[in-house]
């Protein structure tokens, strides 16, 4: 499974940022060895469903340490026997672009 999830403090640092703990998430995932990247909206991760949903629950966890509310958001891409999307459905745009041109 493929999911893209965003988990965001409802309290923030005096400033509005929430660097800090986005960073102690972003080291947790990449500390699990599942595929996964980051970018200014979500996190991406790929594996098996109970692997990634551990993976977000802990996330849940290091943000309820700077924040006694949270927002979760998630989307899923469940499709048993494929691996390697998190690069191969990008891949397959570039390509089908550079075809196209």
């Amino acid at each position: 499974m493929l999911v893209a999830f965003s988990i965001a403090p409802m309290t923030t640092q005096a400033d509005g940022s929430v660097t800090d703990t986005v960073a102690r998430m972003v080291q947790y995932i990449r500390a699990s060895g599942l595929p996964n990247e980051t970018n200014a909206m979500f996190t991406n991760i790929e594996g098996e469903w109970d692997e990634v949903m551990a993976v977000v629950k802990g996330c849940c966890e290091i943000a309820a340490q700077s924040s006694p509310r949270l927002s979760l958001v998630l989307k899923a891409d469940i499709r048993p026997g494929h691996t390697n999307m998190i690069t191969g459905k990008v891949q397959r745009v570039e390509d089908a672009l550079r075809n196209e041109m």
